[in-house]
């Protein structure tokens, strides 16, 4: 029992609930495998055995990115066998609509690919049929119909994550679209505190100092009134530049809406979670983790060689946090001539917060953090 627990937590298998699509096709593979059932023969043991691995890689698939290079082909590839040579057309259809819908966020050359090694296996194994089974795939036969569904599979589900994809991207866009709108306000906002309450406390000031030089009665008495009228304003006038500062702060929002239409240009897919409530962030905090996140997701385009990044917003009782995953190559942190890691740090360091960049199976994990005041 230990072991099964070792091995859970080794592929997180928590994860699930985000990759729920993939799992729930499962309940169709002992329908899948029913004519192994009940065992008959050494023959059935073998199938059931790569049957086995088969699940194995579709749930490696699933849970450990890094190894999709060798996993999605390996579960094609076992797909394959059973379509070629047990005319068994069901299992194809697991990684038809798994990898499909994986590489709807790919470029569509890997789709391409998969789609050509998917219907060669697919083509292949029901001309083995025909010839074993003269006749079979005529079409007056009635079993041909479940046919379709391994055959349309791969675009269906291809088409169908596409569009699932836009619909979120679309939506994230829409709403970045109104938080820049509702900056538009805060600027205007900005705008009229500076030409308005900005000049009116300077003219205090100047009004002030020049009272003092000319105010003759009661020197001792005016003199410090007027002091404290002028520290005063003083001090208004620099509170006015400050919020006026904090109101050109870049957004969360902005941030993402610019960085989405470069990833997108170099074919990344971003996907962000807790975004909506990161708007309500203080817009200090926001400016901060702002220009961080811009810098990361700079380097995602520059070095990481990915295909997805995911932008996770967080905050507790203590702290806010964002954390930035790619699913590139990794690698060397620090390089000559770039200054990109030492400025996340420090602007993070300026806010009291902390930065981390880690590596780890997926890819590059950034971690950025402020803390509530």
């Amino acid at each position: 029992m230990n072991g099964v627990w070792c091995v859970l937590n080794k592929f997180r298998l928590n994860r699930i609930t985000r990759e729920w699509t993939s799992y729930i096709w499962l309940i169709y593979l002992p329908y899948a495998l029913s004519d192994y059932f009940p065992i008959k023969s050494e023959s059935d043991v073998r199938w059931l055995l790569l049957a086995l691995l088969f699940l194995i890689t579709y749930i490696l698939v699933t849970e450990v990115r890094k190894w999709r290079v060798v996993t999605m082909p390996l579960e094609i590839l076992i797909t394959g066998i059973f379509s070629l040579f047990a005319f068994n057309n069901y299992l194809i259809i697991f990684p038809g609509w798994q990898i499909s819908s994986i590489l709807a966020s790919r470029p569509k050359k890997q789709f391409y690919w998969f789609a050509c090694a998917y219907y060669l296996f697919l083509i292949g194994g029901l001309i083995r049929l025909n010839s074993y089974h003269p006749g079979i795939l005529d079409f007056h036969n009635v079993e041909i119909v479940g046919l379709l569904f391994p055959i349309v599979s791969p675009f269906f589900a291809y088409a169908l994550t596409s569009s699932m994809i836009q619909q979120r991207q679309l939506h994230q866009t829409n709403r970045r679209l109104q938080t820049i709108v509702q900056r538009d306000e805060r600027e205007r906002i900005a705008r009229d505190l500076h030409d308005t309450l900005g000049q009116s406390f300077s003219m205090i000031t100047i009004k002030t100092e020049l009272a003092k030089k000319l105010l003759q009665k009661a020197p001792e008495r005016v003199g410090s009134e007027l002091d404290d009228i002028e520290t005063t304003s003083r001090q208004n006038l620099q509170m006015v530049r400050k919020i006026v500062n904090d109101l050109h702060q870049k957004s969360i929002s902005e941030t993402l809406l610019e960085q989405s239409k470069n990833l997108a240009e170099v074919a990344v897919l971003v996907t962000t979670t807790g975004e909506e409530q990161a708007l309500k962030w203080p817009t200090l905090i926001q400016g901060r983790f702002s220009a961080a996140m811009s810098e990361a997701l700079t380097n995602v385009i520059r070095h990481a060689k990915a295909h997805s990044v995911q932008v996770t917003f967080t905050s507790d009782a203590q702290q806010y946090q964002v954390t930035i995953q790619d699913d590139g190559r990794g690698g060397k942190f620090n390089r000559s001539g770039s200054n990109g890691i030492s400025g996340m740090q420090a602007r993070m360091l300026e806010g009291k917060g902390t930065f981390e960049i880690t590596q780890n199976r997926n890819g590059t994990l950034v971690t950025l953090t402020l803390p509530k005041e």
